[in-house]
Protein backbone atom coordinates (compact mmCIF):
# COMPACT_ATOMS: atom_id res chain seq x y z
CA UNK A 1 0.00 0.00 0.00
CA UNK A 2 1.43 3.35 -1.22
CA UNK A 3 1.70 6.18 1.18
CA UNK A 4 -0.54 9.71 0.06
CA UNK A 5 1.55 11.78 1.59
CA UNK A 6 3.77 13.80 -0.64
CA UNK A 7 7.35 14.47 0.66
CA UNK A 8 8.16 17.60 2.34
CA UNK A 9 10.05 19.73 0.21
CA UNK A 10 13.63 21.25 0.71
CA UNK A 11 12.79 24.21 1.40
CA UNK A 12 10.60 23.59 4.31
CA UNK A 13 13.18 21.20 5.84
CA UNK A 14 15.50 23.99 5.62
CA UNK A 15 16.30 25.48 8.88
CA UNK A 16 16.97 29.92 8.74
CA UNK A 17 20.30 30.90 8.46
CA UNK A 18 21.53 32.54 11.73
CA UNK A 19 23.66 35.73 11.82
CA UNK A 20 27.29 35.71 11.52
CA UNK A 21 27.71 36.86 14.66
CA UNK A 22 25.62 34.17 16.48
CA UNK A 23 27.07 31.34 14.34
CA UNK A 24 29.80 30.68 18.02
CA UNK A 25 30.98 27.51 19.09
CA UNK A 26 30.27 25.87 21.97
CA UNK A 27 33.24 27.47 23.60
CA UNK A 28 32.55 31.29 22.68
CA UNK A 29 28.91 30.60 23.96
CA UNK A 30 30.09 28.70 27.35
CA UNK A 31 32.96 31.83 27.31
CA UNK A 32 30.25 34.66 27.17
CA UNK A 33 27.48 33.03 29.45
CA UNK A 34 30.37 32.39 32.39
CA UNK A 35 31.25 36.09 31.73
CA UNK A 36 27.42 37.38 31.68
CA UNK A 37 26.94 35.58 34.85
CA UNK A 38 30.04 36.15 36.90
CA UNK A 39 31.32 39.74 34.82
CA UNK A 40 28.77 41.63 33.10
CA UNK A 41 26.14 41.11 35.15
CA UNK A 42 26.72 42.54 38.48
CA UNK A 43 29.06 45.02 36.76
CA UNK A 44 25.28 46.43 34.70
CA UNK A 45 23.52 45.84 38.24
CA UNK A 46 25.67 48.39 40.16
CA UNK A 47 25.88 50.72 36.69
CA UNK A 48 22.28 50.91 36.44
CA UNK A 49 21.78 51.24 40.55
CA UNK A 50 24.14 53.92 40.77
CA UNK A 51 22.54 55.93 37.61
CA UNK A 52 19.10 55.57 39.40
CA UNK A 53 20.08 58.46 41.95
CA UNK A 54 20.66 60.74 38.84
CA UNK A 55 23.31 63.20 37.52
CA UNK A 56 23.38 65.82 40.11
CA UNK A 57 22.89 63.42 43.16
CA UNK A 58 25.78 60.99 41.64
CA UNK A 59 28.18 64.47 41.65
CA UNK A 60 27.31 65.50 44.76
CA UNK A 61 28.23 61.93 46.61
CA UNK A 62 31.28 60.75 44.34
CA UNK A 63 32.33 64.56 45.01
CA UNK A 64 32.31 65.22 48.81
CA UNK A 65 35.44 66.02 50.29
CA UNK A 66 36.05 62.76 52.25
CA UNK A 67 35.73 60.72 49.20
CA UNK A 68 37.96 62.88 46.94
CA UNK A 69 40.33 62.51 49.90
CA UNK A 70 40.28 58.56 49.93
CA UNK A 71 40.79 58.81 45.94
CA UNK A 72 43.48 60.33 46.06
CA UNK A 73 45.07 57.47 48.26
CA UNK A 74 44.25 54.66 47.36
CA UNK A 75 45.08 55.65 43.64
CA UNK A 76 48.07 57.59 44.73
CA UNK A 77 49.68 55.05 46.72
CA UNK A 78 49.32 52.34 44.67
CA UNK A 79 50.76 54.10 41.88
CA UNK A 80 53.64 54.83 43.88
CA UNK A 81 53.38 50.59 45.09
CA UNK A 82 53.21 49.67 41.90
CA UNK A 83 56.16 51.92 40.45
CA UNK A 84 58.29 50.78 43.48
CA UNK A 85 57.79 47.20 42.62
CA UNK A 86 58.80 47.86 39.17
CA UNK A 87 62.10 48.85 40.08
CA UNK A 88 62.54 45.88 42.60
CA UNK A 89 60.42 43.39 41.49
CA UNK A 90 62.68 43.47 38.41
CA UNK A 91 66.05 43.47 40.54
CA UNK A 92 64.42 40.46 42.13
CA UNK A 93 63.98 38.63 39.20
CA UNK A 94 67.49 39.12 38.16
CA UNK A 95 69.17 37.65 41.36
CA UNK A 96 66.54 34.68 40.95
CA UNK A 97 67.75 33.81 37.59
CA UNK A 98 71.07 35.41 36.99
CA UNK A 99 72.68 34.33 40.44
CA UNK A 100 73.34 31.19 42.69
CA UNK A 101 73.07 31.61 45.86
CA UNK A 102 72.13 29.65 49.47
CA UNK A 103 68.09 29.49 49.47
CA UNK A 104 67.45 30.41 46.46
CA UNK A 105 64.99 28.14 45.68
CA UNK A 106 63.58 28.86 49.32
CA UNK A 107 63.31 32.58 48.21
CA UNK A 108 61.85 31.54 45.31
CA UNK A 109 58.63 30.22 46.26
CA UNK A 110 58.57 33.13 48.87
CA UNK A 111 57.84 35.58 46.73
CA UNK A 112 54.51 33.87 46.14
CA UNK A 113 53.77 34.42 49.79
CA UNK A 114 51.71 37.16 49.28
CA UNK A 115 48.90 35.37 46.56
CA UNK A 116 48.53 32.24 49.66
CA UNK A 117 48.50 34.21 52.74
CA UNK A 118 45.12 35.56 53.89
CA UNK A 119 45.16 39.57 53.45
CA UNK A 120 43.62 39.85 57.19
CA UNK A 121 46.67 37.98 58.25
CA UNK A 122 49.11 39.61 56.34
CA UNK A 123 48.00 43.01 57.53
CA UNK A 124 48.18 42.09 61.56
CA UNK A 125 51.78 40.49 61.04
CA UNK A 126 52.84 44.07 58.69
CA UNK A 127 51.11 45.92 61.61
CA UNK A 128 52.85 44.62 64.35
CA UNK A 129 56.41 44.42 62.75
CA UNK A 130 56.12 48.25 61.91
CA UNK A 131 53.85 49.15 64.89
CA UNK A 132 55.78 51.72 67.67
CA UNK A 133 57.25 48.97 69.83
CA UNK A 134 58.24 46.01 66.44
CA UNK A 135 60.97 44.97 65.36
CA UNK A 136 61.19 47.46 62.45
CA UNK A 137 58.88 50.24 63.26
CA UNK A 138 60.57 50.72 66.88
CA UNK A 139 63.76 51.83 65.61
CA UNK A 140 62.49 53.48 63.01
CA UNK A 141 60.64 55.78 65.61
CA UNK A 142 63.68 55.41 67.83
CA UNK A 143 66.07 56.91 65.06
CA UNK A 144 64.16 58.94 62.38
CA UNK A 145 60.55 59.92 64.52
CA UNK A 146 58.85 57.84 61.69
CA UNK A 147 55.62 56.16 62.58
CA UNK A 148 54.59 53.31 60.07
CA UNK A 149 51.69 51.67 61.33
CA UNK A 150 48.19 53.29 61.47
CA UNK A 151 49.31 55.83 58.56
CA UNK A 152 49.19 56.30 55.17
CA UNK A 153 52.83 55.13 55.16
CA UNK A 154 51.91 51.66 56.03
CA UNK A 155 49.08 51.55 53.84
CA UNK A 156 51.99 51.83 50.62
CA UNK A 157 53.31 49.14 52.78
CA UNK A 158 51.19 46.89 52.58
CA UNK A 159 50.30 47.84 48.81
CA UNK A 160 53.30 47.11 48.18
CA UNK A 161 53.64 43.67 50.15
CA UNK A 162 50.50 42.45 48.05
CA UNK A 163 51.91 43.42 44.75
CA UNK A 164 55.00 42.41 44.61
CA UNK A 165 54.54 38.82 43.17
CA UNK A 166 52.85 40.03 40.22
CA UNK A 167 56.10 42.25 38.76
CA UNK A 168 58.35 39.18 39.94
CA UNK A 169 56.17 36.62 38.24
CA UNK A 170 56.09 38.55 34.82
CA UNK A 171 59.63 39.19 34.52
CA UNK A 172 61.16 36.24 35.30
CA UNK A 173 59.81 33.77 32.84
CA UNK A 174 61.21 36.12 30.43
CA UNK A 175 64.47 37.38 31.82
CA UNK A 176 64.96 33.16 31.79
CA UNK A 177 63.81 32.82 28.22
CA UNK A 178 66.37 35.79 27.25
CA UNK A 179 69.23 34.51 24.93
CA UNK A 180 73.04 35.14 26.64
CA UNK A 181 74.38 35.41 22.90
CA UNK A 182 73.22 38.64 21.97
CA UNK A 183 74.62 40.41 25.45
CA UNK A 184 78.24 38.78 24.72
CA UNK A 185 77.85 39.94 21.28
CA UNK A 186 77.00 43.38 22.66
CA UNK A 187 80.15 42.72 25.12
CA UNK A 188 82.17 42.04 21.96
CA UNK A 189 81.17 45.51 20.23
CA UNK A 190 82.29 47.09 22.36
CA UNK A 191 79.08 47.65 24.84
CA UNK A 192 80.13 48.39 28.82
CA UNK A 193 77.41 46.80 30.85
CA UNK A 194 75.09 49.44 31.60
CA UNK A 195 75.12 50.14 27.73
CA UNK A 196 74.13 46.33 27.62
CA UNK A 197 71.37 46.47 30.14
CA UNK A 198 69.39 49.80 28.68
CA UNK A 199 69.98 48.91 24.76
CA UNK A 200 69.66 44.94 24.77
CA UNK A 201 68.29 43.76 27.92
CA UNK A 202 65.85 46.06 29.32
CA UNK A 203 63.80 46.98 25.69
CA UNK A 204 62.94 42.70 25.70
CA UNK A 205 61.95 42.96 29.80
CA UNK A 206 60.29 45.71 29.23
CA UNK A 207 56.87 44.89 28.29
CA UNK A 208 56.58 42.32 31.30
CA UNK A 209 57.82 45.05 33.75
CA UNK A 210 54.80 46.76 32.16
CA UNK A 211 52.44 43.97 32.74
CA UNK A 212 53.43 43.05 36.16
CA UNK A 213 53.39 47.48 37.21
CA UNK A 214 49.22 47.15 35.74
CA UNK A 215 48.84 44.09 37.51
CA UNK A 216 50.13 45.20 41.22
CA UNK A 217 48.60 48.42 40.47
CA UNK A 218 45.04 46.81 40.04
CA UNK A 219 45.35 44.44 42.81
CA UNK A 220 46.92 47.22 45.28
CA UNK A 221 44.14 49.27 44.19
CA UNK A 222 41.00 47.36 45.29
CA UNK A 223 43.60 45.74 48.47
CA UNK A 224 41.59 46.25 51.57
CA UNK A 225 41.77 43.21 54.18
CA UNK A 226 45.73 43.88 54.92
CA UNK A 227 45.27 47.63 54.66
CA UNK A 228 42.53 47.66 57.03
CA UNK A 229 44.68 46.33 59.96
CA UNK A 230 47.51 48.54 59.35
CA UNK A 231 45.65 51.95 58.71
CA UNK A 232 43.98 53.65 61.16
CA UNK A 233 40.81 54.25 58.80
CA UNK A 234 40.70 58.40 59.72
CA UNK A 235 39.20 60.42 56.90
CA UNK A 236 41.42 62.46 55.41
CA UNK A 237 44.48 60.44 57.03
CA UNK A 238 44.54 57.29 55.48
CA UNK A 239 40.98 56.31 55.03
CA UNK A 240 41.17 54.37 51.66
CA UNK A 241 38.38 53.78 49.21
CA UNK A 242 37.37 50.44 49.51
CA UNK A 243 37.08 51.22 53.44
CA UNK A 244 34.77 54.03 52.89
CA UNK A 245 32.39 52.13 50.59
CA UNK A 246 32.20 49.63 53.24
CA UNK A 247 31.66 52.38 56.15
CA UNK A 248 28.87 53.60 53.74
CA UNK A 249 27.02 49.76 53.67
CA UNK A 250 27.58 49.70 57.84
CA UNK A 251 25.27 53.10 58.06
CA UNK A 252 22.89 52.02 55.62
CA UNK A 253 23.86 54.54 52.87
CA UNK A 254 23.59 52.30 50.09
CA UNK A 255 23.51 54.95 47.35
CA UNK A 256 26.74 56.64 48.45
CA UNK A 257 28.49 53.11 48.63
CA UNK A 258 27.02 52.25 44.94
CA UNK A 259 28.55 55.96 43.64
CA UNK A 260 31.91 55.63 45.00
CA UNK A 261 32.04 51.95 44.15
CA UNK A 262 31.22 53.19 40.25
CA UNK A 263 33.79 55.89 40.58
CA UNK A 264 36.35 53.85 41.45
CA UNK A 265 35.43 51.00 38.87
CA UNK A 266 35.61 53.98 35.91
CA UNK A 267 39.01 54.94 37.37
CA UNK A 268 39.98 51.47 37.27
CA UNK A 269 39.03 51.08 33.65
CA UNK A 270 40.97 54.57 32.74
CA UNK A 271 43.77 53.01 34.83
CA UNK A 272 43.79 49.80 32.76
CA UNK A 273 43.10 51.41 29.47
CA UNK A 274 46.15 54.03 29.83
CA UNK A 275 48.40 50.85 30.98
CA UNK A 276 47.42 48.58 28.05
CA UNK A 277 48.85 51.83 25.93
CA UNK A 278 52.21 51.52 27.97
CA UNK A 279 52.48 47.76 26.82
CA UNK A 280 51.46 48.90 23.13
CA UNK A 281 54.24 51.28 23.63
CA UNK A 282 56.91 48.47 25.33
CA UNK A 283 55.93 46.28 22.57
CA UNK A 284 57.02 48.88 19.91
CA UNK A 285 60.22 50.06 21.85
CA UNK A 286 60.64 45.90 21.87
CA UNK A 287 60.83 46.05 17.88
CA UNK A 288 62.55 49.52 17.47
CA UNK A 289 64.63 50.03 20.49
CA UNK A 290 66.20 53.05 18.79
Amino acid sequence: MTSSMAPASPARLRRPALPSWLQLSWSWRITWLYLALVLFLPLGAMALKAAAVGPVQFWQLATTAEALATYRISFGLALVAALVNGVFGVVIAWALVRCSFFGRRLLDSLIDLPFALPTAVAGLALASIYSSNGWLGAPLYALFGLKVSFTWLGVGIAMMFISLPFVVRSVEPVLEALEREQEEAAWCLGASPRQTLLKVVLPQLMPAILAGVAQGYSRAVGEYGSVVMISSNVPFRDLITPTLIIQKLEEYDFSSATVIGMVMLMFSLVSLLVINGLQVWGRHWEGNPA
